[in-house]
């Protein structure tokens, strides 16, 4: 096929066009050790909590093939180690729930049902003991995918309505959610795949080897067009496919990317969302296993869209797609019917006559603009971030979303443990221990550091509230060990500060404020696993977090947690945040509580820069240095007031609380049921404030 001699040049253009749209090299690979970084702290923390599976991220966040104009939503999926799958009745294991796969020629390609076994015999299950069982006509006793998904829904019901979409049931925005069952054994469907790529250039013969190893998945969901599509569950080889993206270089991921912005333009236009990015994915498969590895570099990237087309032109003329491992499976069933088949096949060969013209009219990420400009470097839109600028935002994002994940999940385990029959603290030197015994790899290693010292740093303040409840003084040995439990920006100093000024070591905790107030001089984000701010996602918040325009990374953390006390931290913590440890006045506010609620809402939770200001009256004024503990007092008063701040707030009502407590201190009982009442106008029940009014009101009517 002739290369158009003007696809040169506009492959250099539009490989810098997704550049600056977050798809370069660095950025992708960030994406990637991200979301490989948070299934390592997904599966930790879910094992510490007592949940026995693995979990993994799919799709395109976690290949780095995706761009902020994409949306791209984050695909998780759990199996469970309690299910064991059997492919012959040999793989029958005592004291598991056994399922054996079964498939016959009215089952679909891809589809399988699954037959319950006893689990201390090897012979079926011949009742409908569960309501996740269905009989079939010949007797057998299946689990169904349909009422395994109802069944799930019904069990997380109190974390609200669930979404549904083909195996996935999710309570949260934006992610796919998908519990499924993992087959160790091998296949004869993965096998003949490996047998089909023998000796062809790509895949790789060390990719072949580790996908014949792989385990593949069982996802709950039907053939759309099969007598059994309640009760089938599909095959799915999802590492298969990981390890095929990875595999992909630079021109071959920006040729994925670019399919999939023409799909969601261009294609959307003509055949709406029928057309998928697994399709698009497929077609990558199918083009990279026949295109000589020499023709994929940048300066060839239009040309090898083209080709992309040209095989997804020939699948749309027979009128099937076949899934790229799993043979006999067309992707077009219950997706692309013949009409809008038809359709769209008419539009792609207009596309490829017109020598892929219309990728200036692709508007995500500005494409089509970027295009056309004659110096595309210099075009700037109205609140547009680009460039260097756009790739260091995107990174901060996902930074702090990675760690906005892992303070969820430590919340989540932490409430676990302190429900759990032994001491807190126990449990504590269990969880610490079993972080460093699962770091067996790199991201493991990195995922099990991250936990361990937050889990470290609590114990160490456990340890020092409980030397002060019995009114001892803390040592030079107390206070070294702090020094290792650092790991952000504010909130692990800020608590080491608390404890000092509750220790009576007014001096020292002085010093560690000033310190923590030096950081504050650069831009600090918050990151709460409690709650979410609106608008706190926004790449222009991470765009105002750096100066200067090199893309050399940052040498200053640029991000600080929540200040988090728990009960058995009561010695380290200033009296008026006990009250956030009982911030309900009946039962009532108890039970209104989420589920999620529930979790945190027996600690003291407060954001770390007003928190900073708090201590540093409390300290101010235990030192005798009025001047500044009222500074300390005008500058919070100023932080809190000031609405432009309240994206790095999550805990205003709290924040307010503390403002409210100074001014009582100062004997202004009139502006500390101002600033009580207000935190009440947040949230009227579950709050503190109603205590404080309570006090207050007591106080100045003596």
């Amino acid at each position: 096929m002739q290369i158009p001699e003007h696809f040169t040049e506009l492959s250099i253009r539009m490989s810098e066009a997704l550049d600056d749209s977050g798809a370069d090299k660095k950025t992708v690979m960030e994406r990637r050790r991200t979301f490989l970084l948070r299934e390592h702290i997904e599966q930790i923390t879910c094992q510490l909590r007592g949940m026995d599976f693995e979990c993994f991220h799919f799709g395109s966040q976690s290949e780095g093939t995706t761009t902020p104009g994409l949306q791209s939503d984050i695909d998780a999926l759990a199996s469970y180690n309690q299910f064991n799958i059997m492919t012959v009745w040999e793989d029958w294991k005592a004291s598991m729930v056994n399922l054996l796969m079964l498939r016959d020629d009215t089952i679909p390609p891809q589809q399988y049902l699954l037959q319950v076994i006893e689990n201390d015999t090897p012979e079926p299950v011949t009742s409908l003991t569960h309501g996740m069982f269905v009989r079939k006509d010949s007797g057998q006793v299946l689990l169904s995918a349909e009422r395994w998904k109802q069944y799930l829904e019904y069990e997380a019901r109190d974390l609200g309505e669930a979404t549904k979409n083909g195996p996935s049931v999710s309570f949260t925005p934006n992610w796919d959610i998908v519990n499924a069952w993992h087959v160790l054994k091998p296949l004869p469907e993965i096998q003949h795949w490996i047998d089909r790529c023998r000796g062809k250039p790509w895949p790789s013969v060390q990719l072949l080897e580790a996908a014949r190893v792989a385990p593949c998945f069982l996802v709950p969901v039907g053939h759309p067009e099969s007598d059994y599509k309640r009760e089938e569950w599909r095959l799915s080889p999802n590492l298969i496919e990981r390890m095929l993206m990875f595999s992909f270089n630079m021109t071959q991921i920006k040729c994925y990317i670019l399919f999939k912005l023409i799909k969601k333009t261009l294609f959307a236009k003509i055949v709406g969302e029928s057309i998928t990015s697994f399709h698009c994915k497929t077609i990558m498969f199918y083009t990279i296993e026949r295109t000589p590895p020499s023709l994929w570099f940048e300066h060839n990237l239009m040309f090898l869209l083209l080709l992309c087309l040209h095989v997804l032109r020939r699948w749309l003329r027979l009128g099937r797609l076949p899934h790229y491992i799993v043979e006999g499976m067309n992707l077009f069933d219950g997706k692309l019917s013949k009409s809008p088949q038809k359709r769209l096949l008419v539009y792609i060969d207009s596309l490829i006559r017109n020598n892929l013209q219309d990728v200036f009219y692709i508007d995500i990420d500005n494409i089509g603009c970027r295009l056309q400009a004659c110096s595309m470097r210099h075009i700037v839109q109205a609140g547009e971030l680009r460039g260097v600028c756009l790739r260091n935002s995107i990174r901060l994002l996902l930074k702090f979303e990675c760690w906005e994940r892992l303070s969820s999940k430590l919340v989540q385990v932490q409430h676990h443990q302190r429900s759990s029959h032994t001491t807190f603290e126990q449990d504590l030197k269990y969880v610490i221990y079993k972080f460093y015994d699962n770091s067996k790899n790199v991201i493991l290693r990195s995922a099990a550091i991250e936990c361990i010292k937050h889990f470290y740093g609590l114990q160490i303040s456990m340890q020092a509230s409980y030397f002060l409840r019995l009114r001892n003084v803390l040592d030079s040995e107390n206070i070294r060990r702090v020094q290792y439990s650092n790991f952000d920006v504010a909130s692990s100093r800020l608590k080491f500060a608390s404890m000092l000024y509750c220790g009576g070591h007014l001096r020292a905790a002085a010093r560690v404020l000033e310190d923590v107030e030096r950081m504050y001089r650069s831009k600090v984000k918050t990151v709460c696993g409690c709650r979410i701010a609106q608008g706190d996602r926004d790449l222009r918040v991470f765009a105002n977090m750096f100066s200067g325009n090199t893309d050399n990374g940052f040498s200053e953390p640029q991000f600080t947690f929540c200040v988090k006390l728990l009960r058995q931290e009561s010695y380290c913590t200033p009296f008026i945040l006990l009250f956030e440890m009982n911030r309900n006045i009946s039962e009532e506010e108890v039970a209104q509580r989420s589920l999620d609620r529930k979790q945190w809402m027996d600690t003291a939770e407060v954001d770390a820069r007003p928190f900073l200001h708090y201590l540093q009256y409390l300290t101010y004024g235990g030192l005798g240095e009025r001047g500044n503990q009222l500074y300390a007092l005008r500058f919070s008063e100023s932080y809190i007031g000031d609405e432009r701040n309240r994206i790095h707030m999550y805990h205003v009502e709290t924040s307010l609380n503390l403002l409210g407590h100074c001014y009582e201190m100062e004997g202004n009982y009139e502006g500390a049921l101002y600033y009580y009442t207000h935190s009440l106008r947040i949230y009227d029940t579950n709050n503190a404030a109603n205590w404080h009014v309570r006090r207050v009101l007591g106080f100045i009517s003596d």
